[in-house]
């Protein structure tokens, strides 16, 4: 699907010229397709169509309302990781009962919420939050739906930071502890065992560490499955995208790719074979998968600057409105929405307005020419932006807009001065 791709020289998103958009809602501004978050969804959904399944998109990706009613209405599920999450898929149409509530750190006031939300399961992280959960469903004469987060200790060969399945990570219960944990849930007046889960990171683009993970759980899953009838196992999410392309040297299409991801067909194809043999319900959980590549962030340059022998972009946008590079020094591809017309390149650095050195976007990048007031896009920016960003140096969260076809509309006002300081109140002693 090529839903970002230069006409007549112009930046589009679908048919909208993102020219047009800054125009009306200014910038930094994010700027989603909606197109492509379906095209990805349906793709999915289609290569799993021989197994019963759902798919149950990752709000924590991005968590803007009107993606998540595109998804409802898509038939989706929700993989949540917090109440406020639960609150927002709720407010968009999306159904409780096609949650799965994640995390590691739970709190009362959650899982309370969760339980009268009748959430499809809580995933278990550890004994003691099971202890928790069904002392907390006894107190409301209820009976929690449960599944436990397993560690296979896989490594998936990603960044540190989003690495969530080996044993030096906080997450799940090791797979040799888990029977024993499974036994003594069953023996709990106030939990239903409801299925298995495991997720081992983001951003993974080679099969075997799914393949792996899947072969060393599905024995457990099976034994489970005979010995308390569960229901699914959600193998998680994790699919990485391409973050690099042909659109920086103006030649093609966004996803015409210099360097390429896992496919969909190649990640479905490693996985099915064990899991057809399970008979379950299996859940997946992407996020940057269906958002990722779905997403700009649309920045205009400020300045230009010659130190030495560097020279700066300085644009509007910051590490506050995306932190990935600053925080896993991670790349992005920038591209002019104007269609550079000379083939001439320069090394930049691509930087922010933020007081820090960690606040930049690109480090001797070679671009086009650049000149004061250019407008750029910085590609793959629809997952871990907008719900990343922050309002470091008292800087506004930016606008979002969406797209669907030749139609634009904005989906969250820019902030204000005046919502920086709303919700502060002076002291009373």
């Amino acid at each position: 699907m090529h839903s970002f791709h230069y006409r007549d020289s112009k930046l589009h998103c679908e048919d909208v010229d993102l020219g047009r958009v800054a125009q009306e809602f200014g910038t930094p501004l994010y700027i989603y397709s909606a197109g492509t978050i379906l095209d990805h969804y349906r793709r999915l959904d289609s290569a799993l169509a021989s197994l019963d399944h759902l798919i149950c998109y990752a709000v924590k990706a991005n968590s803007n309302r009107a993606i998540l009613k595109l998804l409802a209405d898509a038939g989706a599920g929700f993989d949540i990781v917090s109440a406020g999450e639960l609150f927002r898929v709720r407010a968009a149409g999306g159904l409780p009962d096609r949650c799965t509530f994640a995390g590691v750190g739970k709190s009362r006031e959650e899982i309370e919420y969760a339980l009268e939300q009748g959430v499809y399961s809580l995933n278990v992280e550890s004994e003691a939050e099971l202890d928790y959960i069904n002392q907390i469903a006894g107190a409301k004469n209820l009976r929690a739906s449960i599944a436990l987060r397993l560690n296979p200790d896989v490594d998936p060969h990603t960044h540190e930071y989003i690495s969530t399945g080996s044993h030096e990570n906080k997450f799940g219960i090791a797979l040799e502890h888990a029977a024993a944990v499974y036994e003594r849930a069953a023996m709990m007046s106030n939990i239903r065992i409801v299925g298995v889960q495991m997720h081992i990171g983001s951003q993974i683009t080679e099969t075997e560490p799914f393949a792996e993970a899947i072969r060393k759980v599905s024995p457990l899953v099976s034994e489970l499955k005979a010995k308390y009838r569960i229901e699914f196992f959600s193998i998680g999410g994790g699919l990485g995208i391409v973050y690099e392309s042909s659109l920086a040297s103006g030649s093609g299409d966004w996803w015409q790719a210099s360097k390429t991801a896992l496919s969909i067909q190649q990640y479905v194809n490693a996985v099915l074979p064990e899991l057809r043999e399970l008979k379950l319900k299996i859940l997946l959980e992407p996020g940057r998968l269906l958002a990722g590549n779905a997403g700009v962030l649309l920045t205009r340059v400020r300045y230009l600057k010659q130190s030495g022998q560097k020279k700066f972009a300085i644009v509007d946008a910051g590490m506050n409105d995306l932190i990935r590079p600053a925080l896993y020094h991670s790349y992005h591809e920038i591209v002019p929405v104007d269609e550079p017309r000379s083939s001439a390149r320069e090394k930049i650095d691509v930087v922010g307005p933020v007081c820090e050195s960690a606040d930049f976007f690109a480090l001797d990048r070679e671009m086009p020419e650049l000149q004061e007031g250019d407008l750029l896009a910085i590609m793959s920016a629809g997952a871990y932006g907008f719900v990343m960003a922050s309002n470091y140096n008292s800087r506004p969260l930016p606008a979002e807009a969406f797209v669907h076809g030749n139609k634009f509309a904005l989906i969250r006002q820019r902030q204000t001065f005046e919502d920086l300081i709303r919700g502060e109140v002076g002291p009373t002693f």
